[in-house]
């Protein structure tokens, strides 16, 4: 699984993944052993996949070396616990006559529950976004639908390895049914015009008034610099302080450079609560130089924009606010015209059933905004790119991407790379794109495949009755 996703990017090996892990399972009888056995395995996984952890936390999060391994350990070894479930189930389920369903139905289960039980990256079926056949799954059942069949040719391999009857790997027989889906869209370029702004700020620069002002020359600049044909420009969320509303001089240059372009203006800034903690927002700004919607991301990132109570005494977050952030209460879309975006920003990309709610209440544009620089030059803004993607492939949704020092994108409604800037340089793009009504399956439905993949799995563990003898 650390080979199909970057730095290594072997998507092929996704469909394999599990095989090595299920015959295990399959020949280890005792469970804890199992559990354990699983429990190594996803230890292994978690530090591979997400090895840029310990950089974040040492270079911005405050920690010194020893204590960032410990944490990022401690991360490893939690994360650990759902694939430790998985393979002591799975162990079960294996030995079942219908394994070939249940195995994956298991799986894809298990791993929809990440999001919600603390941090979510990547699924399994992300290594598929440019696999044109099983993608066609992904407006129906979104990423777990790639993923269900990933773990179904693994399990297969394994029934084989393990020598069980064929009738038991007849249903993968099935799988020349993905030709009766509908195919991708054919790529073709987009109708309007955006510019995408990737301002290249450094992510350790001290916020002195003078270095403030500079970065926002260097936003407006790069805004200005294309041209004055874009129906929306937008800028990345940056590691600066955008105080729109405490800064009347910020404010009027910001509606200011709205009126130059002639184009909306879409760009994160830091407001307040009632409180006066911070938030962290997208805000649009009109043609006319007025504000006329600002979404507060609901989803914040652990240690990066809040540190857990537990760990208060012990770790620092990553973000430079004083205090923690505080999460949005109302997910909106931003009014451009006659059309509505669907704004999310960061790691809000991961979690599936969120980002279609935009699609569903009637965005017919999808935008991410992202800071990616706090994961260096590590594979995480590779990662997180293949997760946008396929949000824009569950949605068929246009999505432009604008961040801070790369990956910025466009990303057309198949998933498909449409344009790229080069990382690491202050640059914009000019890109097309197209608002986009039609309402996909998953759209509109959402995670029901993983409910339904929940209760076949329950009801496979469920013990088997022998019949009873006649006497």
């Amino acid at each position: 699984m650390i080979l199909a996703y970057p730095r290594f990017d072997l998507p092929l090996l996704a469909p394999l993944a599990l095989a090595p892990l299920l015959v295990a399972a399959a020949r280890e009888r005792r469970h804890g052993r199992r559990f354990l056995l699983g429990w190594a395995a996803g230890t292994v996984y978690w530090a591979g996949a997400c090895y840029w952890i310990q950089s974040v936390l040492t270079v911005h999060g405050a920690m010194s070396l020893p204590v960032s391994w410990a944490a990022f350990a401690l991360f490893a070894v939690a994360k650990a616990l759902h694939l430790a479930v998985f393979t002591l189930l799975a162990g079960l389920l294996v030995q079942r006559a219908w394994a070939l369903a249940a195995v994956p139905a298991l799986w894809v289960a298990i791993e929809s529950t990440h999001g919600s039980l603390g941090f979510a990256w990547l699924a399994l079926g992300n290594a598929g976004i440019d696999m044109n056949l099983p993608m066609r799954l992904a407006p129906f059942t979104g990423v777990w639908g790639l993923s269900f069949l990933f773990a179904m040719t693994a399990t297969a391999l394994a029934l084989a390895a393990l020598r069980r009857p064929r009738r038991q790997l007849a249903g993968i027989l099935l799988l020349p049914l993905l030709y009766l889906l509908p195919q991708l869209p054919p790529p073709q370029p987009g109708a309007q015009t955006a510019v995408l702004v990737q301002p290249n700020i450094s992510e350790t620069a001290q916020w002195t008034p003078g270095w403030i002002d500079d970065v926002h020359r260097r936003l407006a600049s790069l805004s200005l610099g294309i041209g004055r044909q874009a129906d929306l420009v937008i800028w990345p969320e940056i590691p600066a302080p955008m105080y729109y509303y405490e800064s009347a001089r910020y404010r009027q240059a910001i509606d200011n450079l709205a009126r130059q372009t002639g184009a909306y203006l879409l760009l994160n800034a830091v407001p307040h609560d009632n409180q006066g903690t911070p938030l962290n927002s997208a805000l649009l700004i009109s043609p006319d130089g007025q504000p006329v919607g600002r979404y507060d991301k609901m989803n914040l990132v652990p240690f990066g924009e809040f540190v857990p109570a537990l760990f208060k005494p012990l770790v620092d977050k990553v973000s430079t606010e004083a205090g923690d952030f505080a999460p949005g209460r109302q997910q909106v879309l931003l009014p451009a015209g006659q059309h509505r975006l669907g704004v999310f920003i960061c790691y809000e990309s991961v979690f599936p059933n969120f980002v279609r709610k935009f699609a569903a209440n009637g965005a017919d544009l999808l935008v991410n905004i992202s800071n990616d620089g706090w994961y260096g030059n590590s594979a995480a803004r590779y990662q997180h790119l293949k997760i946008a993607r396929m949000r824009a492939a569950e949605n068929r949704r246009w999505l432009l991407r604008s961040t801070n020092d790369g990956i910025t994108s466009t990303i057309d409604p198949a998933g498909r790379l449409y344009q790229n800037l080069p990382s690491y340089t202050a640059a914009a793009a000019q890109t097309s794109y197209s608002y986009l009504t039609p309402v996909t399956f998953y759209s509109r439905y959402g995670d029901w495949f993983p409910w339904l993949c929940a209760v076949l799995a329950l009801a496979s563990l469920l013990p088997i009755q022998p019949p009873a003898r006649a006497r």
